[in-house]
C-alpha cells in the first residue's frame, strides 16, 4: 500500500487506534473525533514526512495532508481496520463535545464534508454547459444540451436524497432510512398537485406565510413546499428522525425490529415532515436567502472585503463550513449566491505569493515545496500553499489577506454572482456566467484574479523579506523534506 507507513505513524501518533472514536477527510484534511486529544502526539505529527500542519477545531483533531489526502484516509482506514470511516466497537458512543459553537460546526461538516466532491463536480458541469450555450457552442434546446444539463442538474434537484444519507449518518441513524425521507420529499406525485389542482382553502392569508391547502392527512392540512434542491428540512427530519429510530430500537422485540423499527419511524416522521417540520423550515430557508441577500445589499464592497480578507482565517479555523450551507440555501430558493463569490479572489492571491516565493527564494527545498503549493492553488485548494509556504514566513500570509480583500472588494462592487455551485480557483469561472450571457460580474471575476495574482505576486517579492525568515512546510509526503 503505497501511503501505508504514513498511515501507521498517523494513527500512532494520534494515541493509537483505540483512542480514535472516527476518521472522515475533506479536500485536504484528515478529520479525527479522539477519545482523548491529550495522548496525541501533536509536535511529532507536525514534523512527519507528508504531515502539513495539525489543526484542533470544532472537536475535530485535523490533520491536514494535501491534495492526496483521499489516497491517505484510504490507508488510515485500512491500517486502523476502521470501517467506513468510524473506529471500531468498543463501547465508545460518538458524543457530541466542545462548545455550541464547535458542534455547529462540526455538524455542517460532517453533513457537507463528503458530498463536496461530486457537489463541485456537477456544478462545473452546470457551469461549462452555460459557457458553451453562452460563445454559442450548443443551443439550450439542443439534445447535448439536455443530457449535460441532467447530468449536472440532477445533484441539486435530488439533493435532499444525498443529505438524507449524510445527516442521518452523523446523528447515528441508518442513513438509508434518511434516504427514504428525503425520497418521500421529492415524490413527483406530490410536488405535482399544485399546479393541477384547486385549492381546498387557504391558511395564514394576507401574510408572508399564505398557504394554499390542496390536500389534508388524516384531516389535518397539508402544506405542500417543493422539497427539490431544499436543505434545511431534510437535515432538521433526520435529526428527529434519528431519535425515533433508536426509540423504537429499545422497544421493538428483536423478531421484528429489522423491519418495525424503519416503518414505524417513516410512519410517524414522514407526515411530521409535510405537515410541521417541512413547511416552517422551508419559511426559514427563505428568510435566511432573503437576509443574506439584504445584507450583502447594505454594502457588497464592505462585505466583499471582509469575506475576501478573512476567508483563509476562516479556512484555518474551519468557519468557513458555517458558510456554505447558506451558499447552498441561497442557490436552493434565490437561484444564485454571492456569498462564496465574494472570496474568489483569496485562492488567485495566495497563487500569486506562492510564485514568487518560489522564483525568489533560494532555497531548494522552498523551491520544491513551492511548486505543489502553487498548481494546488491555482485549482482552489489552499491549505498546502497556507499551511506549507505562506503561513510559517509570515509576510506573504498577510500579503495574501490584504490582496484577498482587494480582491473581495471588486468583486462585491461590480456584484459578481454564482449562478451554479462551482468548482474551485480556475473551475470556478464558469460559475460566474449568467443565464444571459456574460456580463460585468463574469468580468470582474476575471479582473479579480488576475489582480490578486499580479499584486499578491508583486509585494510578496518586493516585501515579502523571503530569504530572511525561509521557514516553509512541506506540503506532500515523499522524499520532500522536513518541516
Amino acid at each position: 500500500m503505497k501511503h501505508e507507513q504514513l498511515a501507521k505513524d498517523i494513527i500512532e501518533r494520534v494515541g493509537g487506534k483505540s483512542n480514535v472514536k472516527s476518521v472522515v477527510h475533506c479536500i485536504t484534511r484528515l478529520r479525527f473525533k479522539l477519545k482523548d486529544e491529550k495522548k496525541a502526539d501533536t509536535d511529532a505529527l507536525k514534523n512527519m514526512d507528508g504531515v502539513v500542519t495539525v489543526m484542533q477545531s470544532g472537536g475535530q483533531y485535523q490533520v491536514v495532508i494535501g491534495n492526496h489526502v483521499s489516497d491517505v484516509y484510504k490507508a488510515v482506514v485500512s491500517v486502523g481496520g476502521f470501517k467506513d470511516g468510524s473506529a471500531t466497537d468498543d463501547g465508545a458512543t460518538d458524543e457530541p463535545s466542545g462548545s455550541l459553537f464547535d458542534r455547529f460546526i462540526d455538524l455542517i461538516a460532517g453533513i457537507f464534508t463528503p458530498i463536496l466532491g461530486v457537489l463541485a463536480a456537477s456544478g462545473m458541469i452546470k457551469g461549462l454547459n452555460a459557457l458553451f450555450v453562452a460563445i454559442g457552442l450548443l443551443s439550450n434546446t439542443s439534445g447535448t444540451y439536455q443530457v449535460l444539463n441532467a447530468t449536472g442538474d440532477g445533484l441539486f434537484y435530488f439533493l435532499p436524497i444525498l443529505l438524507g444519507y449524510t445527516a442521518m449518518k452523523k446523528f447515528g441513524g441508518t442513513p438509508f432510512l434518511g434516504m427514504t425521507i428525503a425520497m418521500a420529499l421529492v415524490y413527483p406525485a406530490l410536488e405535482g398537485i399544485p399546479g393541477a389542482t384547486e385549492p381546498l382553502y387557504t391558511l395564514f392569508s394576507g401574510t408572508m406565510f399564505e398557504s394554499p391547502i390542496y390536500i389534508e392527512f388524516l384531516g389535518i392540512p397539508v402544506i405542500l413546499m417543493t422539497y427539490s434542491m431544499s436543505v434545511i428540512p431534510i437535515i432538521i427530519s433526520t435529526f428527529f428522525a434519528a431519535k425515533l429510530e433508536k426509540f423504537f430500537a429499545k422497544v421493538v422485540p428483536s423478531v421484528v425490529k429489522m423491519f418495525l423499527v424503519p416503518m414505524m419511524t417513516l410512519l410517524i416522521i414522514v407526515p411530521i415532515t409535510f405537515i410541521v417540520i417541512g413547511p416552517i423550515a422551508t419559511w426559514a430557508s427563505q428568510l435566511l436567502g432573503q437576509f443574506t441577500v439584504w445584507a450583502y445589499d447594505l454594502s457588497p464592497v464592505i462585505a466583499g472585503a471582509i469575506l475576501g480578507g478573512f476567508w483563509l482565517v476562516f479556512v484555518m479555523f474551519g468557519l468557513h463550513w458555517g458558510l456554505v450551507p447558506v451558499a447552498i440555501n441561497n442557490f436552493a430558493t434565490q437561484g444564485y449566491d454571492a456569498v462564496l463569490a465574494l472570496v474568489f479572489a483569496h485562492s488567485w492571491a495566495l497563487a500569486g505569493a506562492i510564485l514568487a516565493v518560489w522564483l525568489k527564494s533560494r532555497d531548494k527545498k522552498i523551491k520544491a515545496l513551492s511548486a505543489p503549493a502553487f498548481i494546488s492553488s491555482i485549482f482552489g485548494v489552499t491549505e498546502p500553499g497556507m499551511y506549507g509556504i505562506v503561513l510559517p514566513l509570515k509576510r506573504p500570509f498577510i500579503i495574501t489577506l490584504i490582496v484577498s480583500a482587494i480582491g473581495g472588494a471588486i468583486l462585491g462592487f461590480f456584484r459578481t454572482t454564482g449562478y451554479v455551485m462551482g468548482g474551485l480557483g480556475a473551475f470556478q469561472f464558469p460559475s460566474f456566467i449568467s443565464p444571459e450571457g456574460f456580463d460585468m460580474g463574469f468580468y470582474a471575476a476575471v479582473i479579480a484574479a488576475v489582480l490578486g495574482f499580479v499584486l499578491a505576486f508583486v509585494l510578496t517579492w518586493m516585501f515579502g523579506d523571503i530569504n530572511k525568515k525561509e521557514q516553509a512546510s512541506p506540503v506532500t509526503g515523499g522524499n520532500t523534506g522536513k518541516k
